[in-house]
């Protein structure tokens, strides 16, 4: 089973939704990356047949596109989990004491520097050169959220009070 067959088992679905993203960008190679970031928002990454999908669609050669979903930070070419949390270590945060809260996060979540993702997909913990809030440092920023003056208990508390949001599995 193929990886887009893993997330949704209709096909066709699929297909649809991406002849959609692509129709949306009128098909033009020049809007690639936003192309790439609506299929990523779709998948929660950029799988394989998906990205050759997109070149042969574009009249792109399938080398062009796979180099720029592996060039830019943001692309991920392995699945991400639901709530992506990311924690900055640039010179600031570092300095307030960062590394902590990502030993915290990792240990909390059962993940680490290789596995980032948790094995119900529900969390991926990554860190980030600089989120440009260097005034609220340390920073955890999770989908897009910032949370500032970070302490690992209050990392850890903010993951519980996530899962505790989440509706209960059927």
């Amino acid at each position: 089973m193929t990886t887009m067959q893993a997330r949704s088992p209709d096909r066709a679905e699929q297909l649809a939704t991406l002849r959609a993203i692509l129709e949306r960008h009128g098909r033009q190679p020049a809007k690639l990356i936003p192309i790439l970031q609506a299929v990523q928002d779709e998948y929660r990454y950029l799988p394989e047949e998906v990205l050759s999908y997109v070149a042969t669609a574009l009249g792109l050669p399938p080398a062009h596109v796979y180099g720029v979903a592996t060039f830019y930070a943001y692309f991920a070419l392995e699945p991400k989990g639901k709530y992506v949390v990311r924690l900055c270590d640039g010179t600031a945060c570092h300095v307030k004491n960062s590394l902590p809260i990502l030993d915290a996060l990792r240990d909390h979540l059962q993940v680490d520097e290789e596995h980032k993702t948790t094995a119900d997909m529900q969390f991926t913990v990554e860190t980030v050169a600089c989120l440009g809030a260097c005034g609220l440092a340390p920073v955890v920023m999770i989908n897009g959220q910032v949370h500032s003056r970070m302490t690992p208990e209050a990392a850890v508390q903010l993951i519980e009070e996530i899962r505790k949001s989440e509706p209960a599995e059927a």
